[in-house]
């Protein structure tokens, strides 16, 4: 019984240890390409950065002020310093998170970070890096007015 116990214990720590380091890459558009391309490009930082993955999902996060005029944006580039970029798709906008107000003619948009992946960087000892919001930043295609 205390055998049966001990594979059990491996098993599931070698599970998790696969889960944490596994790389994932479902990203919509080419980040890499985009970023290195000559397409003129708005960048702007996070106001607020929140990263407590031991709270489960969807709290690892940076809250960015972005101009409206970007609402229609097809994409956006997350980038953050020791993660690496991650292209999405805006999912929706809003006046008002945690306790960030948007300034007028702006929107904030909340982009998140995979918990798994926050972890497996903490892991690394970059905790304090990530939790920088000078690290975060999104980056979109230029705006054209017209």
């Amino acid at each position: 019984m205390h055998r049966q116990l001990i594979y059990v214990l491996v098993f599931i720590f070698s599970l998790s240890t696969v889960t944490l380091l596994w790389p994932v890459n479902d990203s919509q558009c080419n980040s890499e390409a985009f970023l290195a391309s000559d397409i003129q490009k708005f960048q702007v930082q996070a106001t607020k950065v929140v990263v407590q993955p031991w709270l489960g999902e969807h709290n690892v996060y940076g809250i960015f002020m972005v101009p409206d005029k970007y609402k229609q944006a097809p994409f956006f580039v997350l980038t953050v310093k020791g993660f690496g970029h991650e292209c999405s798709k805006p999912f929706g906008y809003r006046q008002k998170y945690d306790d960030i107000s948007a300034e007028p003619g702006t929107h904030l948009v909340r982009d998140y970070m995979r918990t798994r992946t926050a972890l497996r960087l903490m892991l690394q000892g970059l905790y304090w890096q990530i939790n920088d919001k000078q690290n975060w930043t999104l980056t979109y295609p230029q705006h054209q007015d017209k």
